[in-house]
């Protein structure tokens, strides 16, 4: 296990409203390692974007961080002052967002962008940032670097601009970058080479990477571990592969069987039914209850803990309640013989 890059612990994240205060993610911990990427996934709503906005110490009033902490390489930073968290932003913390186009300035070349961000966090001179941005370039893969540098983002193809994106949020070394959707504004084939290009960066850098995405074909193609979401809360999270191959949440097990399989012909879509309920109007007990087939008395009204072993964690009755049955029958088995014991006493 490496050491953690990142940790939120317990996070939750609100919004005050007329009508009171509104969480629309709650108690949300997660953990990523040096070199790791951790793939955040689930619905629309779901709070993933959200907690990549909290991070990254973005979020905009009415939003605030209701409780929890987020620490970063072991200092806490979601208390720090807003000048010393630009700071941290642009040289620990890079940012990879959905729509390249947007997130690029469109007044400034490629180069002056990315030698101002590489100046502003680096002691860099103009010669030495502008030489490190055309070698960024080359190894994100953008071919003529040179003359990218003085070209403007809308001469840029999609899938390059990307790519200038990936550069950027690069350049200062971050310790962490958060991809919030990288791939979604992309064609198939461009998706394929940004995914295959942000796991060859970010393995040789040494950076953690938040992937925030819907996709899960992305996450089983890019990340080491997956958490979850579902109505802001994680229900389930561990091995990519533990959790994709044998998922033990319903949700995660519906997201799976949704997903079209090859060679099954003429075969109908798996789907969940319904959908995600509204931040302020959460259903009692588990959220995800009234869209579950396998759902129980308890699911309707108890919130389901969550629990670990060696290869997953997850919230959900369904997974609690063998281990809690087996305890229970344990109990039964000792009274009973308890009481038999009583019984051979003689009086």
């Amino acid at each position: 296990m490496t050491a953690a890059v990142l940790e939120v612990r317990c996070l939750t994240v609100e919004f005050a409203t007329r009508r009171g205060v509104v969480r629309a993610v709650e108690d949300l911990s997660l953990t990523i390692g040096e070199g790791e990427v951790l793939g955040v996934v689930g619905e629309s709503g779901a709070g993933k974007s959200l907690t990549g906005t909290a991070v990254l110490g973005l979020l905009e009033p009415p939003a605030r961080i209701g409780a929890g902490e987020i620490w970063l390489g072991g200092e806490r930073i979601d208390h720090l002052p807003p000048a010393r968290l630009r700071r941290l932003r642009g040289r620990h913390m890079g940012a990879i967002f959905q729509d390249p186009l947007t997130a690029l300035d469109p007044l400034f070349t490629v180069g002056d962008q990315l030698e101002e961000t590489i100046r502003a966090h680096l002691p860099a001179s103009r010669a030495e940032a502008r030489a490190r941005a055309v070698a960024l370039l080359a190894e994100t893969g953008v071919p003529a670097p040179e003359r990218r540098m003085d070209q403007y983002p809308h001469q840029l193809s999609g899938g390059l601009r990307q790519r200038v994106v990936i550069a950027l949020a690069l350049c200062a070394e971050p310790r962490l970058v958060i991809a919030d959707e990288p791939t979604t504004a992309l064609d198939v084939s461009t998706q394929a080479q940004i995914i295959a290009l942000l796991k060859r960066i970010t393995r040789a850098h040494g950076t953690a990477v938040m992937l925030v995405t819907h996709d899960m074909g992305v996450i089983a193609e890019t990340a080491d571990r997956v958490a979850v979401l579902y109505a802001g809360r994680v229900v389930e999270s561990g091995a990519v592969r533990q959790v994709l191959h044998a998922p033990r949440h319903p949700y995660t097990a519906g997201l799976m069987a949704s997903i079209p399989r090859l060679g099954a012909v003429g075969a109908r879509l798996a789907q969940i039914d319904g959908a995600m309920p509204r931040p302020g109007a959460l259903p009692p007990g588990c959220a995800f209850h009234p869209r579950c087939p396998k759902a129980m008395q308890r699911c309707r009204e108890e919130r389901p803990p969550a629990v670990a072993d060696a290869a997953s964690q997850v919230a959900c009755w369904l997974a609690i309640a063998p281990a809690e049955m087996t305890a229970r029958a344990g109990e039964g088995h000792a009274r009973d013989g308890a009481i038999q014991a009583l019984g051979s006493v003689p009086p």
